[in-house]
């Protein structure tokens, strides 16, 4: 679905046109063009791809979607594909969706084409409007400001899974929450390496960007690109922290357990010795031999139900001294 089609020429906005009218404006020095889509249809992308000259397998990727975020260069012009992470309602990120901006860039043009995700882009096409004297680099500023708006969108996730991780190591020593930690710790952990991945393959590709044989299409805007990598390291190292505070945190917990099953085995075996001796008592006077002195005797009954007691009340004091039970 087409959301926008606008002709810039020297950092202004000149007006909205339709797609078949591209091909007017290209040409002109000073003008580049930006067309955002949404959920494109195979022929919504031929069309562009025919207005523009987008190489073929970046078209194709762009179609196929699913790609891993990279920074690719075809001749005069750059394919650059971004994940979007976005949380549930209310900024939940018990579950994160995940979508995918393709972003084709040339001297006189930027498609971008956003996929499966419902938060758009407006922000950055308004940021870009009210910045003329920026947006007069053309198509490299366009795509620096989609890719600063993407990253920004990171901060938020990795913010509240730090919040998250904290609320979770507090808990590490509650009794009885190891179990449902570690659960939890797992399932944070596998929507971090969502992020990680969305994160460490466009800080690789960003980098080429900034420095080194820099694309001409980025020529004079490498600082704001260094800006961008800049945050992806921010990003891709408190990832790697949180990974490595997760992996810690599992051990822990992981020795909460044993701790727990070790108490509650010594509580079996302190109950177990207790009634160990009852039973000792009660096997030796239960062998019914004819020359037991203690059977005939008129007090031995309640004689040895009281020895049986004072010898399990003292193995209770000093097992509940020791704190097996």
């Amino acid at each position: 679905m087409l959301i926008n089609c606008v002709v810039y020429e020297n950092g202004t906005k000149l007006a909205d046109i339709p797609v078949s009218e591209i091909s007017e404006y290209v040409s002109l020095p000073g003008c580049f063009v930006w067309v955002a889509l949404r959920d494109a249809s195979p022929q919504e992308l031929a069309e562009v791809q025919e207005e523009f000259g987008l190489h073929p397998l970046a078209v194709e990727d762009a179609q196929h979607g699913h790609q891993r975020p990279k920074v690719e260069e075809y001749a005069d012009s750059l394919f650059v594909v971004m994940h979007l992470l976005e949380p549930g309602q209310a900024g939940d990120t018990s579950e994160l969706s995940v979508g995918e901006l393709d972003v084709f860039v040339g001297r006189s043009y930027v498609v971008s084409v956003r996929n499966g995700s419902d938060h758009g882009f407006v922000e950055v096409r308004e940021r870009c409007e009210r910045e003329p004297e920026l947006l007069k680099n053309g198509s490299g500023f366009v795509l620096y400001a989609l890719m600063d708006a993407v990253v920004d969108r990171y901060f938020p996730v990795i913010d509240a899974f730090e919040v998250e991780l904290e609320a979770i190591e507090q808990r590490i020593f509650t009794k009885g929450s190891a179990r449902e930690n570690i659960k939890q710790l797992y399932e944070l952990k596998q929507r971090l390496t969502l992020l990680k991945h969305a994160v460490a393959p466009l800080l690789e590709g960003t980098s080429k960007l900034h420095g080194g044989r820099v694309p001409q299409i980025c020529a004079g805007t490498q600082e704001y690109f260094r800006d961008v990598v800049d945050h992806l390291g921010r990003i891709n190292s408190s990832i790697d922290s949180m990974r490595d505070t997760i992996g810690t945190a599992i051990s822990v917990n992981l020795s909460m357990v044993t701790i727990e099953d070790n108490e509650v085995t010594k509580r079996l075996a302190a109950w177990a010795a207790i009634f160990a001796v009852c039973t000792a008592f009660a096997g030796i006077w239960g062998m019914n031999f004819e020359h037991m002195p203690e059977l005939k005797w008129r007090y031995g009954y309640w004689t040895a139900l009281g020895l049986i007691a004072s010898f399990c009340s003292y193995l209770y004091y000093r097992f509940r001294r020791a704190g097996w039970v």
